[in-house]
This record gives structure tokens, C-alpha cells and sequence, in this order.
């Protein structure tokens, strides 16, 4: 009896403890001019409940306080928009103290160099440098012809298997069709490791940023100083070389003619940039693609009859051309379906450099906000039957400018390399389509979020077209 009057008064005594740090942790931040919300823990805020539950915990705070509300996740005090209107105000007016936001791990493990987290003048520098590699002549000359040929090649050896991981499958592909675009011509053993490396790295930003051993952040961190000594080794053999070359990471690193000139550190940052930006939207987009169009035969006899049209029209060997892909249409239409309803990317980012008013609210310099537009995507007030895949609403090229549509990003921070994708995307479909038939085998989860995910894989039966 004494012992479980002993257990009732501690658990008493935490509960209480648990209340009072709760509403201690409120108070903090009940300052007038604040939107309404809850900020959960102290340090720890309501980031768990926000990577437990996600698209619902923010539903529910939604419904609760509105479009516009605070909370604490991942170790800041975060304001959060799903306002359509306010987020364009958000995402246009960098210059008035709304610079970016991103959380510490990924700074450490991306680079404090990364266009993603600086603005300014080194922002115009970073992104300068990055349209200058996929500009309209780089993307005829030098990128396509090099996607073409990898796609060609990574999907044919795919004939003489029955079962693929397409998760597994399209990961690779992304990663080794921008390495193969930055530095071509790089040994086996090479691209193994770096491979090995840059995976670790991906998982390492997604992580809480705990610094102990075996942690994925950890493991993050190294990974980043190991792509680093690669990067390192590999610019000065080149240099020792004396040759000339003309991929991305010769462009970065030519110094004659060079309108935007970056220092050694810039340069790795760039290409892990380039490398990270687009492995989890190619290759989600790529896989999920294949999930909506086998689960709708009709847009894929339309995305099939597309590209075998313009296959007929080629000999067996020759390559894609860039007006070739600017022809694919419906191939567009899907890439974007695809990215609004399978919401690769949840939102962005912000964070304020002093006190301003957004909204009619006044937040506090150095709270962070979370343009959260994956709600817009589902909202029925923009897209008719917003949860069924409708390649066909994409036709009407205004859908895809206008201001609600944030698939890509928007304002200054408009994805750069965003046809660089759509590029890959629509080749990598050309040759999967016109070569494959697939079949789900099932009972493949997947998850949405934070990201899209199958923890055990996604595997399709194939077989000749």
C-alpha cells in the first residue's frame, strides 16, 4: 500500500512538473501581437508531434487557429502560413528582412555556401553561377546529349530482370545522371564511394542534430567531409592535368570568361547543391509517376502514345533533342500532376532579420517561418477534385504560372533548376514507357511524410513493350 502511495505521488509530481513546463513554455511566447497557437515543449517545442503525425498535426492547428499560426519546431520559434497570398508576400519580398531559414543540421551538412542558405549578394553569385551551367545552349550542347545517353544506357540493362525496386532503381538514377553531368569520366571505385558518401549525407540533413556517435547526423557530418576530400583531390588532379573540360565542375572551376569566379569552398558547395537539390525530387517524382500512371491507364496511353509517336518518328539510336522534350506536353502535364499530388516538397523556409508585421501580426526578429504549401496543393478552391491525379488541368499552360502554384517554389527562390529536371524526368520516362510494360507486385507502404518514402521498397514486375 505505502509503495503504490509512493508511485502515485511521483507520478503526481511529474504530471505536474510536465503541466508547469508546459504552460511556462506558453507564457514565453504570449506576446502581444503573436498569432494564436501552442508551442509544446521547451527546446524541444512540438517538433516530434510535427514528424509523428505531419500533414495532420498541421490540419488540426489549421483548424484551430486558422491559416496563420506559431508553434516551436525543430529547435525555433516558427510561424506558419498556409495563407496562399501570404506566402507570395513571403517568398517576393526577401530583401525586406525575410532571408533564409533552413535548420542548423542542414547548414553543417550542406554548406554554409549553399544558395540555399545564403541571400543577398552571395545569393545572386550562387544562383548566377548555377543558371550559367543550365542555360538553353548548356542544356542542347552538353547536358541533354549526356542525360540522353546515361538513360539509354542505366535503362537497358534492365532487360533481363523481371523484379525491380523502382525506389532503389530511380535513386541511383538521379544521382548518377547529375554526377555524371558535373564530372564525367570518373572511375568505378570513385563514384562507389562518393555515392556511398552522398546517401548518408541526404539522411543526415532529415535528422535531429544530435552530435554523438552513430547518430544519423553524425554520420551526416562525416559524410559531408568525406565528398569534401573528394571533391578536393579530384579539382586538383585536374589542375595538375592542365587539360580542359566541359562539364559542370570544369565550368566552375574555369577562371578565364567566368562571370561568376567562386573560391574552392563555393565551387564544393555547388556541386552538393546541385547534386542534393535534385536526387529527391527526381527521383520521387520518377517513381511516382509510375505509381499514378499505372493506377490510371488512360494517362498512361496518353503519356505512351506521346512517346512512342515521337520515337516513330526518329531512327532507333538517335538521341533526344531539346525541342524534342519542349514537345512532350502531356509528359510535362505529369511531371507537375505528379509533384502537386504526391507533394515532394512541403514548403520553404524564412526567417526573419528584425521585428516585422505579416498578416497584421508583429513577429519577433529571429523567429523562423514555414511557408507550408502543401495544404495549397489539395485546396478545392484552386484545383478541381484536388485529390484525384488529373494530368489533363496542366494542359492549360496558366495553370502552371499562376500565383497559387508553388510546385517549384516562387519568388526569388523560384527552383533554378527546375527545367534541368523536367528534363531528366521526361527522358527517363521516354525510355521507360517505350521499352516497359510494369506491374505492381504489392503490399509495398509508403510513406508521405516528412518525405515520400516506401521504408521497404517499391517493386514492379517488367516485361518488353
Amino acid at each position: 500500500m505505502g509503495t503504490m502511495m509512493v508511485m502515485m505521488g511521483l507520478l503526481f509530481i511529474i504530471v505536474s512538473l510536465c503541466s508547469a513546463l508546459l504552460r511556462w513554455n506558453q507564457m514565453r511566447y504570449t506576446k502581444n501581437g503573436l498569432p494564436p497557437g501552442t508551442m509544446g515543449w521547451p527546446i524541444f517545442g512540438e517538433t516530434t508531434e510535427f514528424f509523428k503525425h505531419g500533414p495532420n498535426f498541421m490540419r488540426n492547428q489549421r483548424l484551430r487557429y486558422g491559416n496563420f499560426f506559431k508553434s516551436h519546431l525543430l529547435g525555433c520559434p516558427t510561424l506558419v502560413s498556409m495563407d496562399s497570398e501570404v506566402n507570395r508576400y513571403i517568398l517576393k519580398n526577401e530583401s525586406k528582412g525575410l532571408v533564409p531559414g533552413y535548420p542548423q543540421s542542414m547548414l553543417d551538412i550542406l554548406g554554409t555556401c549553399n544558395m540555399a542558405a545564403v541571400h543577398g549578394s552571395s545569393h545572386r553569385l550562387m544562383r548566377g553561377s548555377l543558371l550559367s551551367l543550365i542555360s538553353s545552349t548548356m542544356m542542347r550542347d552538353h547536358i541533354l546529349p549526356k542525360v540522353d545517353h546515361f538513360m539509354r544506357s542505366y535503362l537497358g540493362q534492365w532487360n533481363e530482370l523481371e523484379v525491380i525496386d523502382i525506389q532503389d532503381k530511380t535513386k541511383h538514377m538521379a544521382f548518377l545522371s547529375s554526377l555524371t553531368q558535373i564530372a564525367g569520366n570518373l572511375r568505378k571505385p570513385f563514384i562507389e564511394e562518393f555515392k556511398t558518401a552522398f546517401f548518408k549525407l541526404v539522411v543526415g540533413t532529415l535528422s535531429v542534430p544530435i552530435d554523438l556517435p552513430g547518430t544519423n547526423y553524425r554520420c551526416g557530418i562525416q559524410a559531408r567531409k568525406n565528398i569534401d576530400r573528394f571533391l578536393r583531390e579530384l579539382m586538383q588532379e585536374r589542375r595538375d592535368s592542365g587539360e580542359t573540360f566541359t562539364d559542370m565542375l570544369g565550368y566552375l572551376m574555369k577562371k578565364e570568361d567566368n562571370r561568376y569566379p567562386l573560391t574552392d569552398e563555393e565551387i564544393r558547395d555547388q556541386v552538393v547543391t546541385i547534386l542534393y537539390s535534385g536526387y529527391e525530387t527526381v527521383s520521387t517524382t520518377s517513381m511516382m509517376a509510375l505509381k499514378y500512371l499505372h493506377d490510371h491507364p488512360k494517362a498512361l496511353l496518353e503519356l505512351r502514345t506521346e512517346h512512342l509517336a515521337l520515337r516513330e518518328s526518329k531512327r532507333p539510336d538517335e538521341p533526344l533533342g531539346l525541342e524534342d522534350v519542349k514537345s512532350m506536353k502531356f509528359t510535362r502535364a505529369v511531371i507537375f500532376e505528379t509533384s502537386r499530388l504526391a507533394t515532394i516538397v512541403n514548403g520553404v523556409l524564412r526567417k526573419t532579420t528584425r521585428d516585422l508585421e505579416i498578416n497584421g501580426y508583429l513577429i519577433p526578429k529571429g523567429w523562423r517561418i514555414y511557408v507550408y504549401t502543401r495544404e495549397i496543393n489539395y485546396d478545392a478552391n484552386l484545383y478541381e477534385n484536388p485529390l484525384i491525379f488529373n494530368p489533363w488541368r496542366w494542359m492549360k499552360k496558366s495553370l502552371e504560372s499562376q500565383n497559387s502554384c508553388f510546385v517549384f517554389g516562387g519568388g526569388t527562390r523560384l527552383c533554378p533548376g527546375k527545367e534541368l529536371g523536367i528534363v531528366e524526368i521526361s527522358s527517363f520516362l521516354h525510355y521507360f514507357v517505350t521499352r516497359y510494360r510494369w506491374e505492381e507486385i504489392g503490399g509495398d507502404e509508403l510513406m508521405v511524410f516528412p518525405r515520400v518514402f516506401a521504408p521497404k521498397g517499391f517493386h514492379l514486375r517488367i516485361s518488353p513493350y
